[in-house]
C-alpha cells in the first residue's frame, strides 16, 4: 500500500500542476507471470513471518550480488514484454515506478524497444537498494542526501538523482485545525492521551501484544488501531480491545489517516518507508517496533540515529517510551525537531514539477 500511496501523492501534484493531466496507476504485477506475483505476495510474507533470518539473508545476499539472478532476469523480461501493449496503448510521456520490479521491468522494456518513454524511480525507503539501480532510468527520487550519496558510490550519476524526498499526500501536513477540533470531529476522547497504532494489516506486526502492553502505561489512554483491509485481523484485535482497561477503537483501512495522525499523541507501527515519512511530516512522535528484515530494519537505524524515531526491543520498553514520550514535553520535543529535519513535506509538489520538467524537455527535444 505504501508504493500505491506515493504513486497517488505524485499523481496528485501533476494534475495540480497541469489540470488536463492524464494519470493511469498501475499493478505491475497484473503483468508479471502468475508464479511471480506467488513469490512476491505468498512467499515474501510467509517468509518474513516463520524465517526472518531467512529473508534477511536473501535481502543482503542480493545486495552484494554482483551479477543479476535467472530467476529475476527472467520475471523482468517476461513482464516488460507484457508491458508492451500498455504502453502503446497508453503512449505515456513518461513512466513512474514507485516500486523496484516495475522499475527493473521498465529497464528492461526501455533494452528492447526504441519508442521507450523515460522512466523516473521513486524510492521509496531511507535507504536504496541495488534492485533500484539500473544503467537507463533517467531520474531517480530519493528520501535524503544520504541516499543520494550512496547511489553515488555505486556509480550512478549524480545529475539523475534528486534528493526531494519521500513522496506523501499534502494533507499529512499540519494544519490549523487544533487537537480539540480534530478530536472531536474523529470522535475521539479529548480528556486522554491518544496512541495510533499501524501496520497489522497484513498480520506480521504484533498489534495484540503492543494493546497489552499499554495497560501498564501510568497515564490516562486511549488508542486508534487502523487495521487495514484484512477484516479477520480486524475482528480479533476487536474482541482484544474487550479485555483491556482502557478505550481502544479498531478501524478498517481508511482514507483519512492523516487526521488520525494528526489527533493522537504518539504512533506506534512498523517502520515502513511511506508510514514513517507520511509521520515524520505530520509530526506526531514515532515509535518503531518489530521492523521486518531488510528494507525495514534499515529505516529503523535510519530513523533512530537522527532522533527521529524510538526504537523498542522488548514490550516492557514500550510502557516507558510511550510514557516519557506523552509525560516529558521535552522529549516529545527533541524528538519533533529531529523529524523537521529529515521529513520532506513538499516531497510529492517536487516530484511533480521535476517529471513536468523532463516532459516539457523531451517535448522539446522531439519538435
Amino acid at each position: 500500500m505504501g508504493h500505491l500511496s506515493a504513486a497517488n501523492a505524485v499523481a496528485d501534484e501533476l494534475h495540480r500542476i497541469e489540470p488536463d493531466a492524464t494519470t493511469t496507476v498501475v499493478d505491475s504485477y497484473r503483468y508479471a507471470a502468475l508464479v511471480v506475483s506467488r513469490i512476491v505476495a505468498d512467499g515474501y510474507i510467509r517468509m518474513v513471518k516463520t524465517t526472518p533470518q531467512l529473508y534477511r539473508y536473501i535481502y543482503h545476499r542480493a545486495e552484494r550480488a554482483t551479477e543479476v539472478g535467472r530467476f529475476r532476469t527472467w520475471a523482468h523480461q517476461f513482464t516488460a514484454s507484457n508491458l508492451r501493449s500498455l504502453i502503446v496503448r497508453e503512449r505515456p510521456d513518461v513512466v513512474v515506478c514507485t516500486h523496484a520490479f516495475p522499475c527493473g521491468a521498465m529497464a528492461e522494456y526501455k533494452n528492447r524497444f526504441a519508442d521507450a518513454p523515460p522512466v523516473v524511480a521513486v524510492i521509496t525507503d531511507f535507504a536504496a537498494h541495488g534492485f533500484w539501480i539500473h544503467e537507463n532510468i533517467e531520474r531517480y527520487v530519493v528520501a535524503s542526501e544520504e541516499v543520494r550519496e550512496s547511489m553515488l558510490a555505486r556509480g550512478v550519476a549524480a545529475e539523475i538523482i534528486v534528493a526531494s524526498g519521500i513522496p506523501v499526500r499534502r494533507e499529512f501536513v499540519p494544519t490549523q485545525e487544533s487537537r480539540a477540533s480534530l478530536r472531536e470531529r474523529l470522535d475521539l476522547p479529548r480528556d486522554r492521551h491518544v496512541t495510533l497504532l499501524m501496520g497489522g494489516g497484513l498480520g506480521i506486526a504484533p498489534i495484540e501484544r503492543l494493546l497489552v502492553a499499554l495497560r501498564d502505561v501510568d497515564a490516562p489512554l486511549a488508542a486508534v488501531v487502523i487495521a487495514g483491509r484484512n477484516a479477520r485481523i480486524g475482528t480479533r484485535l476487536a474482541q482484544t480491545a474487550e479485555t483491556l482497561n482502557y478505550p481502544v477503537r479498531v478501524l478498517p483501512f481508511v482514507e483519512n489517516v492523516y487526521d488520525y495522525m494528526h489527533a493522537a499523541d504518539v504512533l506506534i507501527t512498523k517502520p515502513g518507508g511511506l508510514t514513517t515519512a507520511e509521520a515524520l511530516v505530520a509530526q506526531i512522535p514515532l515509535v518503531i517496533c518489530k521492523p521486518l528484515p531488510g528494507q525495514e530494519e534499515r529505516n529503523a537505524r535510519v530513523l533512530v540515529e537522527t532522533g527521529a524515531a524510538v526504537r523498542t526491543r522488548r514490550f516492557a520498553e514500550l510502557t516507558r517510551t510511550v510514557e516519557s514520550l506523552l509525560l516529558d514535553p521535552g522529549e516529545r520535543e527533541r524528538m519533533l525537531a529531529a523529524a523537521a529535519t529529515l521529513g520532506r513535506p513538499h516531497a510529492a509538489e517536487d516530484a511533480a514539477s521535476m517529471i513536468a520538467r523532463l516532459i516539457q524537455t523531451r517535448k522539446e527535444v522531439v519538435a
